[in-house]
């Protein structure tokens, strides 16, 4: 009998693949992580425990089978652990780099909660992936049979682009619109290439296009082409636009030169990387080169721009935040490859103006937490008497992002949207008040993660199929 290969979570510890040394790492744009070698991955697959309540499954958006493709990888059988873990997700390489699985899959892990430290299982799923690359078990997309129907999917970001693969994979002719001239939305402009290198992005573009997805780039929706133009040509809409419009700093001074927004910041690194020409990073606006950098937030999107400006070659970079280290909303493993690399978290801080025209200091005012709020976290509080000026010659804004307002852009009227603007849909098909529109991602939920938006795209395609199938049916009779 073939010896057990699993439950090594005893006598094997957790290894995570190798990180490049902060010193190297921090000035340069690729990703810090190795890839695991094959025996490797099998070794730290294997220490999965196999429970009978799998707590890393029921924990990831999209629900994937994950102790499966652990077992198979801890015994070589690769191809199939590739094939259980596309089965549930259209980007598994892409979830394995920028999930937080710390607050997800890994978080939730039975070993980690017994002490044993969590299974490596987001260097793992990302090791599945690469090696099916690598190895051409990827294969092109190829309906079975092409149906007359077409769906119009308005934004290439995670979210449409699941949608439009879904779709095409069974024959649906599939119109992706997107204001950028790259698809990918965030992953492709907004986060950068030390999290998720560009190819790995550019490679699914192209399989969709390669698929027969047609992408109507550099068209933005309310300007180049309307909505009910989009509705007349398809038989279905999906709205997957996301969240672009930034919340906006209070207080004096908040409009000076040299405090930008951390989505334009962010795209004009990832341009740059590109090869692409980018004037307001040439003309220093969105260069943090030699500048005392001071990044408002701590999400995600602040621990980007931190990491960017030290490898743009910043003087120095903090990073101010409300609350403290415990409440942040960003992953934590981010904060700590950030500090690794220099930067400095000022935790209970706020700004409460800025100085200078150009900007030349952050007006701080000390924090300290009170009671919970409404949803449970503790509410911030001023510290009266405990202001101070932080120097800063570039101000990146890192508060997060709100939905636009695309009744009025688009001049749709009928279009519900919620009190917080985003649009009103069916959580579980992403269908909105007008007959035939969905909506998904972002745009839905508010500003969330990548792997919910990829989660959306596949259940709102699986709802539209039902629809066409349904339709069909009735034409038949």
């Amino acid at each position: 009998m073939a010896k057990q290969p699993m439950m090594k979570f005893v006598s094997v510890g957790r290894v995570m693949p190798e990180k490049r040394d902060a010193s190297v790492r921090a000035h340069d744009f690729d990703e810090i992580y190795a890839e695991y070698a094959e025996a490797k991955a099998q070794e730290q697959a294997a220490r999965c425990s196999q429970c009978g309540v799998p707590y890393c499954q029921s924990h990831c958006p999209l629900h994937n089978n994950i102790p499966d493709w652990l077992r198979l990888t801890a015994e070589g059988r690769l191809e199939e652990a590739y094939e259980i873990s596309q089965a549930t997700n259209t980007f598994p390489e892409i979830c394995g780099r920028i999930c937080p699985q710390d607050r997800l899959c890994e978080g939730n892990c039975v070993i980690e909660k017994s002490g044993h430290g969590t299974v490596t299982i987001g260097a793992v799923e990302k090791y599945i992936t690469d090696t099916a690359w690598d190895k051409g078990w990827v294969k092109p997309i190829v309906p079975a049979q092409e149906r007359p129907e077409s769906v119009g999917i308005i934004g290439a970001g995670p979210g449409g682009l699941a949608a439009a693969d879904r779709l095409r994979r069974e024959g649906v002719q599939v119109t992706v619109y997107d204001r950028y001239d790259r698809a990918g939305g965030l992953m492709t402009y907004g986060i950068p290439s030390f999290k998720l290198e560009k190819d790995i992005v550019m490679r699914r573009n192209k399989q969709l296009e390669d698929g027969g997805v047609t992408f109507r780039l550099n068209c933005d929706v309310g300007k180049d082409i309307s909505f009910d133009e989009i509705r007349s040509a398809h038989d279905a809409v999906v709205i997957a636009t996301g969240v672009y419009k930034t919340r906006d700093l209070q207080g004096p001074g908040a409009g000076a030169e040299g405090i930008v927004r951390a989505i334009d910041f962010l795209t004009a690194s990832n341009r740059l990387n590109f090869g692409d020409t980018v004037p307001e990073f040439d003309s220093g606006e969105l260069n943090a080169e030699g500048k005392k950098v001071v990044v408002i937030g701590g999400g995600d999107t602040a621990m980007d721009c931190v990491r960017t400006a030290v490898r743009q070659g910043a003087e120095s970079v903090k990073c101010l935040y409300r609350r403290d280290r415990a409440n942040m909303p960003g992953s934590q493993r981010e904060t700590a490859n950030a500090e690794e690399e220099g930067v400095i978290f000022e935790w209970l801080a706020a700004p409460k103006g800025f100085s200078g025209e150009p900007v030349k200091g952050v007006m701080v005012q000390r924090m300290r937490l009170g009671q919970p709020d409404a949803t449970g976290r503790q509410s911030p509080e001023v510290i009266e008497g405990a202001d101070y000026v932080e120097d800063a010659d570039l101000v990146i804004k890192a508060l997060g992002f709100e939905p636009e307002d695309l009744p009025a852009l688009w001049d749709q009227p009928d279009l519900e949207v919620t009190r917080w603007g985003t649009v009103k849909a069916e959580f579980t098909t992403g269908a909105t008040a007008m007959d035939g529109v969905y909506a998904i991602g972002d745009i839905v939920r508010g500003a969330s993660l990548v792997v919910w938006a990829i989660r959306d795209g596949r259940d709102c395609a699986d709802a539209i199929l039902e629809r066409l199938n349904a339709s069909t049916a009735v034409a038949a009779e």
